[in-house]
């Protein structure tokens, strides 16, 4: 039976060969892609996801996470959560609640509490060393102050069919207090259909949340293209489309995976990602653009 695993970002590797572990023995795509992000989550060499990851304005760190199952299409997510170990399980438990299923800030962090998730202080004395320094350079130079937003994203195809898809992040360094990108919404930041493939996001959440690309892709793979073509025709032409309109375009890199395990990435920066399925092993690849609304893809590894 076919199963794979694609994710966001070279950090997510590690994962990547956990989750496919985990596939091969016979787990469900909802375990796997759970056990993959809480890897990152866990690390604090990632400033951009989980413990050591990087603050707000504030000085306060704000976590987002998102969990989808493609077979009932249930979700769970959370915004600006705190001082929980891993906003991906919370998010998953979440996806089981018929209503409320989707709790931002201390709503979030309350819910976490009670439902028995490790509590931690997410914030290491490095990222607080990061943001103080940040915060003299922005005082000093007159610089933005926005920097970093790479969203770990995952999609899980299981030898049962069952696909899944989860994403965390710690946002925007610097970012307002509350702020909340693409990545725990729904459509943007994730979206999954277990008859058809999933689709995961990481970039600008502002811009993201302009296009619903991950839906787009999903939508495009009913369709009959490949992963790879859908990624293509949704990335490039929103791309275009929202230089045209808007003036400008940030960061945007989508993944996906069909139900066969096929996979494709597109994106408008240089992305790495990696990805495994029962047709070839655990490995990482570099993206970039490429001249012709098409994605250029070397391996690292």
């Amino acid at each position: 039976m076919n199963w794979g695993v694609i994710a966001t970002w070279q950090m997510a590797h590690d994962g990547v060969v956990t989750a496919s572990e985990m596939l091969k023995d016979g787990a469900t795509a909802g375990d796997a892609v759970e056990r993959l992000i809480q890897t990152v989550e866990n690390c604090p060499d990632y400033q951009s996801v989980g413990y050591g990851g990087l603050p707000n304005e504030a000085g306060v760190l704000e976590m987002d996470a998102a969990f989808m199952d493609g077979n009932t299409f249930k979700i769970g997510g959370v915004a600006g959560i705190q001082d929980v170990t891993n906003p991906i399980s919370v998010a998953r438990k979440l996806s089981d609640e018929q209503f409320n299923s989707f709790r931002v800030g201390a709503g979030a962090t309350k819910y976490a509490s009670l439902a028995g998730f490790a509590k931690q202080n997410m914030l290491t004395k490095k990222a607080h060393d990061d943001w103080a320094e940040r915060v003299k350079e922005v005082a000093a130079n007159n610089l933005s102050p926005y920097d970093g937003h790479d969203t770990v994203g995952a999609v899980t195809l299981d030898t049962a069919g069952q696909m899944t898809v989860g994403t965390s992040t710690s946002g925007l360094f610097m970012k307002k207090p509350g702020r909340v990108g693409d990545s725990p919404l729904s459509g943007s930041g994730f979206y999954v259909d277990s008859e058809i493939g999933g689709a995961s996001a990481t970039g600008l959440g502002e811009d993201l949340m302009k296009g619903c690309l991950s839906y787009e892709i999903v939508r495009l793979m009913s369709t009959g293209l490949t992963p790879q073509a859908a990624c293509d025709q949704a990335v490039y032409d929103f791309a275009d489309k929202l230089a045209q309109r808007y003036g400008k375009c940030g960061a945007m890199s989508l993944i996906a995976m069909n139900k066969n395990g096929e996979w494709g990435v597109a994106t408008n920066v240089e992305f790495t990602f990696s990805v495994a399925n029962d047709h070839q092993g655990e490995r990482v690849y570099l993206a970039n653009p490429g001249p012709e609304h098409n994605t250029v893809i070397t391996p690292m590894n």
